[in-house]
């Protein structure tokens, strides 16, 4: 899948919507060379932007979808697919798989490994989905709670 890429930072995108100021931002910034971390999580935890911000900007920005996880029901076989202990490592859920296409749900749709590491336990093609990290979480407790 062939995807549009806005190589604009994050944060940049963040200030081009109107979500944050550059004040902002460069509380952001400053936290993130201090501490390390992803500026949206950090942005977050700051209280300047919802998680929902983050998700739909990188969406803007790399061309992922984005799923809201709230109101969607994911089926127990396609849950099984990945472990749960694979799904807390990478905060990410299945969501569907049709054939050899498993989808996945993820906060962050550009860990490569985390990809890597499904596509080699289910065998399968995979596409992602951007979502939120409470979405994500609340999903993984829902469907992985009993098992592990």
């Amino acid at each position: 899948m062939i995807r549009r890429v806005n190589n604009r930072p994050l944060g940049e995108l963040l200030m081009e919507r109107g979500i944050i100021n550059q004040s902002q931002l460069d509380e952001g910034l400053r936290i993130q060379q201090e501490k390390g971390g992803l500026i949206g999580e950090i942005l977050v935890d700051l209280g300047f932007v919802k998680e929902d911000d983050i998700a739909q900007a990188l969406t803007a920005q790399y061309g992922f979808p984005y799923l809201p996880l709230g109101n969607y029901d994911v089926d127990l076989d396609i849950a099984s697919i990945i472990p749960g202990r694979v799904a807390r490592q990478y905060l990410l859920v299945p969501i569907d798989k049709i054939g050899n296409n498993l989808t996945l749900a993820m906060s962050n749709p550009l860990n490569v490994q985390a990809i890597e590491d499904v596509e080699l336990l289910s065998g399968c093609s995979v596409q992602t989905f951007v979502s939120t990290s409470s979405d994500i979480k609340k999903a993984i407790e829902k469907y992985y709670k009993d098992k592990e």
